[in-house]
């Protein structure tokens, strides 16, 4: 059997990044349209029962970390305390509709993962706020074990994912049309992870095929709607359902309608999963119909379809201060954000592949956070350190979803490298005060994760963010609203089955995006 090695490992707790490997600190360029030299890339590989080893799918510092007693009792509350619990704090929202929003099965997206915020306003009203929404999210190498105990237990929040999101669309599979696979073009250590525990619990094997955006030569191809994947004697093989991790422009690699069962479907990612200008689309739909319920998905001011001209103009209306972002692109790429002349310079003068910007109200300190329409939010931030520091943080929720309704699956923040200033100077390059992401590409066109600022949920680090459990369950039940909204906007982009082109198009006008659509489905 071969060993796993991961195709860019993560730095260790006690490793920096060489500076040299990376062309810049701020956030690297939009993706060109020309297509990168492919780099290595791991053969395909079959996991068996019993092959899942918790070193090579958790970090070092996580499997030594104990939990912190307050996420315990967060993971332990279940749906019907944390409604009570939220109402009781809330009583203009009723029980039975937070209830009905928990338990809401996904169709299309049910397995996601939000990045939030907690901020304060000028008055002191703190609040968590939804950042983004991913499909197919990272999370459980970061994730304590909740539990010593259990015959499954060491599998973590791997299990609960296959066992509850993946079992649900496995049930919809053609048992005949043949076997499992995960599919990834990164993060190889929770890949396998997943590979693992599905075998496990379907009690067969099941296949690890990378499928890089760059690939020449995949080993997987689509055949009449159903997914082949090639083993290392070059045979091709059928598969009824997939676990997709494969995250950078999925839409060009996966059909939107396939008789192979693929978790998330590629309309997840497109109805907002990994296209932050539908997102913004869905909870804007989404909250006009919640309105009368005391619930809302709170996010920063938004402004949509946005054409490089019209972005000097849009950050005058937000006070000079604001967040660019291409809206296709993850893993912190294509974020930017803008305080001084420098840096709006330097993003106009970059060279976009895409159409379309998404303009966002910048969430800073007191004294320089965006003016928007609902006033300025500003970063609460970490527990100021032993030398008065505080640090930007965000919380990654990752939640699955059901015919039982959503449940969290896993924790875990992030800081920035750079503590939070009071006052800007003009040259300030403020990425490093506020960008959070942990993901680094390396100029190979590889990835590699900076694990020095991750925030885990034990005893140990949790307590520099902050939070209560109040918190944590505003957080939770954002993060279900906002997933519900792209499922629901997922649903009406396939209202007949068949993907609605005019009503995407007219929501999102990019042709950019569209040819990449158009790659993997021809009868556009």
């Amino acid at each position: 059997m071969n060993t796993f090695i991961p195709r860019s490992p993560p730095l260790g707790p006690n490793e920096s990044i060489k500076i040299d490997n990376i062309t810049s600190t701020s956030p690297p360029k939009t993706p060109p349209g020309e297509k990168s030299k492919f780099s290595f890339k791991g053969e395909v590989r079959q996991f068996g029962q019993g092959e899942f080893e918790s070193e090579q799918h958790f970090y070092p510092r996580v499997l030594n970390a104990q939990i912190h007693p307050l996420i315990q009792s967060f993971f332990t509350l279940g749906n019907e305390r944390i409604i009570a619990r939220y109402t009781h704090l809330n009583p203009q929202v009723k029980p039975e509709l937070l209830k009905k929003v928990l338990s809401y099965t996904p169709k299309h997206f049910p397995w996601a993962g939000c990045d939030l915020f907690n901020v304060t306003t000028a008055s002191g009203h703190r609040q968590m706020i939804v950042i983004e929404t991913n499909s197919c999210p990272s999370g459980q190498k970061s994730m304590p074990l909740l539990s010593e105990t259990g015959e499954h237990n060491e599998q973590g929040g791997y299990r609960v994912v296959i066992e509850s999101a993946f079992q649900h669309q496995l049930s919809k599979a053609d048992p005949q049309l043949g076997g499992l696979a995960v599919l990834c073009d990164k993060n190889m250590m929770e890949s396998t992870g997943y590979a693992a525990v599905l075998a496990d619990v379907a009690k067969e094997h099941v296949w690890h095929v990378e499928w890089h955006v760059d690939d020449p030569d995949p080993d997987a191809k689509w055949i009449d709607k159903v997914l082949y994947i090639r083993d290392k004697e070059k045979n091709w093989h059928p598969i009824r359902a997939c676990f997709r991790y494969v995250t950078q422009k999925p839409w060009n690699r996966f059909p939107l309608k396939t008789r192979t069962i693929v978790m998330n479907q590629i309309i997840s990612c497109l109805a907002g999963g990994r296209n932050k200008m539908m997102a913004s689309r869905a909870y804007d739909f989404y909250n006009s119909e919640i309105v009368d319920t005391g619930l809302s998905i709170k996010t920063p001011e938004t402004i949509n379809n946005v054409t490089l001209g019209e972005v000097p103009l849009w950050i005058r209306s937000m006070g000079g201060h604001a967040v660019l972002k291409v809206p296709y692109s993850n893993a912190g790429q294509g974020v930017y954000t803008i305080t001084n002349k420098n840096e709006l310079n330097d993003f106009l003068s970059q060279d976009h592949h895409y159409d379309k910007f998404i303009v966002q109200s910048l969430v800073g300190n007191a004294s320089w956070s965006s003016a928007t329409r609902t006033g300025k939010f500003f970063h609460v931030g970490t527990i100021p350190n032993k030398k008065s520091n505080t640090f930007v943080s965000d919380l990654r929720m990752m939640v699955a979803g059901s015919e039982d309704g959503f449940k969290p699956v896993c924790i875990y923040g992030r800081k920035a490298r750079l503590p939070l200033l009071g006052e800007l100077r003009e040259d300030d390059d403020t990425w490093d005060m506020l960008g959070t992401n942990l993901s680094i590409k390396l100029p190979d066109g590889s990835w590699t994760t900076d694990t020095s600022r991750l925030i885990l949920m034990d005893r140990k680090d949790f307590n520099q963010l902050g939070l209560g459990i109040d918190d944590l369950i505003d957080a939770y039940i954002q993060t279900v609203l906002a997933v519900i909204a792209i499922d629901r906007m997922a649903a009406r982009l396939m209202a007949d089955g068949n993907f609605d082109y005019q009503l995407f198009q007219s929501l999102n006008p990019d042709n950019a995006l569209m040819d990449e659509i158009k790659e993997a489905n021809e009868d556009f």
